[in-house]
């Protein structure tokens, strides 16, 4: 299911790719693409790729601003993300928004370090976070889309989306992965 969707994807959605490749590249220069080391299956490292959606030296306007904004830092703490990233582009808030920023992922599922379902691939640094659910993290593929990112995705606290991904692993199903892939497609369409 993984290998046709993907496959499936491309062929539709090339112009598209391409397209939202140049708004990168023309409006906040080059790369286009974002890559991250994240943690898969059995705990393993892939090269995790995403379009850019943020200005070139991200991590360092974010260090900056969480030495100096004591909300900014209990709201990264919480969340892992911040409301109102300064980091983001403008082509990227846009990006972020339809959720096309994702769509270099389905390269990752060809080549089988994600599926069309699973937890959202987590950074290293994050491992620690998961305690206990690690090892039902691990049990997995990391996902495009999961049960996080249909049940309030940036709105639920890394405590949260812990919770819904060891549900996940726990009550997989393949009816709860079109189920999912179902609500995911209506998430992008409606924007949220």
């Amino acid at each position: 299911m993984d290998i046709v969707g993907a496959l499936a994807f491309f062929a539709l959605f090339a112009p598209l790719l391409l397209a939202i490749a140049l708004g990168v590249g023309l409006s906040s220069g080059w790369p286009v693409h974002f890559r991250q080391t994240r943690m898969g299956r059995d705990g393993r490292r892939f090269h995790f790729y995403k379009f850019r959606s943020m200005v070139p030296d991200a991590e360092r306007v974010l260090k900056e601003l969480l030495d100096r904004d004591p909300d900014a830092r209990a709201e990264w703490n919480a969340f892992q993300h911040l409301k109102n990233d300064p980091r983001i582009t403008r082509i990227g808030r846009y990006l972020r928004k339809s959720s096309f920023d994702e769509f270099p992922q389905f390269w990752n599922v060809l080549v089988g370090d994600m599926s069309l379902v699973g937890p959202r691939p987590c950074l290293e640094r994050q491992a620690s976070m998961f305690g206990d659910a690690w090892g039902h993290y691990c049990a997995v593929r990391p996902g495009i889309s999961g049960l996080w990112q249909v049940s309030g995705r940036n709105r639920l606290t890394f405590a949260q989306r812990v919770e819904l991904d060891v549900d996940y692993v726990e009550i997989w199903s393949i009816w709860l992965d079109l189920s999912i892939l179902l609500r995911t497609t209506r998430a992008v369409i409606a924007g949220d």
